[in-house]
Parts: C-alpha cells; sequence; structure tokens
C-alpha cells in the first residue's frame, strides 16, 4: 500500500466511509504547510483564495475538488465532493 500511495493516494474504508488517505509524506508536508498558513487567512483573504480556485478550475476547465459544493453551485463549472464518491 505504501509503494501504490507513491503513484496515487490509497483510500481506507471502514464499509462504505472513508476513513484515511494514504499518501507520500511530502504531500502530506504541502498539506500540513497549506493548513498552518491558511488558518491566518483574513474571511477576506478566503473568499479571494476561493474565487481564485474556482477562477482557476473555470479557465482550465477543470474539475473543483471541494466539500463545499455549495458555495460553487452558481459558477458553472464541475464539482466533485470526495466525501460522497462511493467507490
Amino acid at each position: 500500500m505504501i509503494n501504490a500511495a507513491l503513484q496515487e493516494p490509497q483510500r481506507i474504508y471502514n464499509r462504505d466511509r472513508l476513513v484515511a488517505v494514504v499518501i507520500e509524506a511530502k504531500v502530506f508536508e504541502e498539506l500540513l504547510f497549506w493548513q498552518q498558513n491558511r488558518a491566518k487567512l483574513s474571511l477576506a483573504d478566503a473568499f479571494t483564495e476561493l474565487r481564485q480556485s474556482a477562477a482557476t478550475a473555470q479557465i482550465q476547465q477543470l474539475t473543483l475538488v471541494t466539500r463545499n459544493i455549495r458555495d460553487f453551485d452558481s459558477w458553472g463549472i464541475p464539482l466533485l465532493n470526495p466525501f460522497t464518491i462511493a467507490f
């Protein structure tokens, strides 16, 4: 499983519920760095970040992966909530 995580995240389920994801250490470090810096954002900065993410997805014709589907419904971009996917 560890070697497979180098290629793509490995999901771990308890019945049909996602309980963990195995990712490579570098990706985890990047996530921690992002999370620590995100905590320092003001509300205005957070909204700017959300708009930038949505605009990038729209321009690049990407699917935006977010649990926060409601705030992006009106953007007209493909959305994916990873917490509702049944594998």
